[in-house]
């Protein structure tokens, strides 16, 4: 497994996380908001073991990538496109996590795209049947409200509520306390191997400053580029009740305009514990699909 740092035509960085598999279908990962490339490394490390080509990047903004101002959530094809050709795949399965979940979406728009797993991705904003903030937790509908008044007002709350997290602990993960937790997850952040991992993602994502994560929020709130009825290609959607970061209410609105979608609604589970319960369950599913 190599971290690269990969020149995009446009001149811009993209940071990246390959797995050593020689496989020309390759499993692309999209991560969370805000996350980086190197959440995914188990999962890179899996694949590696099994001989099948996996990338993980860091968006625009994140970590060592540079920040692309304006960016709409399909214009991560672009980037992908460029890495897609770089190591000769000639077909890919996009998974996406959390805010990673719209862009792995876009990502079914690109011909060599066979499928996409969505894990507790974000729904669209302003759609009349998505209460888009119903049943978060407190800071995620503060963060969210400061991103539809702009760039710079969502800045300010990033300096004074997210400054933190770039130099947050596991020890601090462990003992702190949000609304966006759920049950399941404060018992989840509880093992010393999750929480260290998280707070390392947290500190090497924010390295840059907020820029991907200030862009990802904007970008939610706005027209992602395409609808979801361009979404032609099979799509498996996971998602744990009792989210607090990203309800179960947009599990379901995507799996209803999605038109070749399955749901699974994982019982009891919030939007870190879910990510961990069911990483046996979802690499298995995964590997019959590459």
């Amino acid at each position: 497994m190599d971290s690269l740092d990969f020149k995009l035509a446009d001149g811009r960085n993209l940071d990246l996380l390959v797995g050593a598999g020689d496989s020309q279908t390759a499993i692309i990962f999209h991560h969370g908001t805000p996350s980086c490339a190197f959440i995914w490394k188990s999962w890179v490390e899996h694949f590696e073991k099994l001989g099948v080509k996996s990338i993980a990047y860091s968006r625009a903004g994140y970590s060592t990538s540079d920040r692309k101002v304006g960016r709409k959530i399909v214009d991560i094809n672009t980037d992908i496109a460029q890495v897609l050709d770089h190591f000769s795949i000639a077909s890919f399965v996009a998974v996406g996590w959390s805010g990673g979940g719209p862009h792995a979406l876009a990502s079914t728009l690109d011909p060599r795209c066979k499928s996409a797993v969505v894990l507790a991705g974000v729904g669209m904003y302003d759609q009349p049947d998505l209460d888009f903030l119903a049943d978060m937790g407190e800071e995620n509908v503060d963060e969210f409200g400061h991103a539809l008044k702009g760039e710079v007002e969502l800045s300010k709350w990033m300096e004074v509520n997210a400054d933190y997290l770039k130099t947050i602990t596991g020890e601090e993960l462990r003992t702190s306390i949000s609304t966006l937790f759920s049950r399941s997850d404060i018992v989840t952040m509880e093992r010393e191997s999750y929480s260290d991992g998280l707070a390392e993602a947290f500190r090497t994502s924010l390295r840059k400053g907020y820029s991907g994560w200030i862009d990802d929020d904007i970008a939610f709130t706005k027209d992602w580029g395409f609808t979801l009825d361009q979404v032609k290609l099979p799509v498996a959607i996971f998602q744990g009740d009792e989210d607090l970061m990203v309800p179960g209410r947009h599990g379901r609105w995507l799996n209803k305009h999605i038109p070749h979608s399955t749901l699974r609604l994982l019982k009891g589970e919030g939007h870190l514990s879910f990510f961990s319960a069911s990483q046996v369950e979802i690499l298995e599913f995964l590997s019959n699909l590459v």
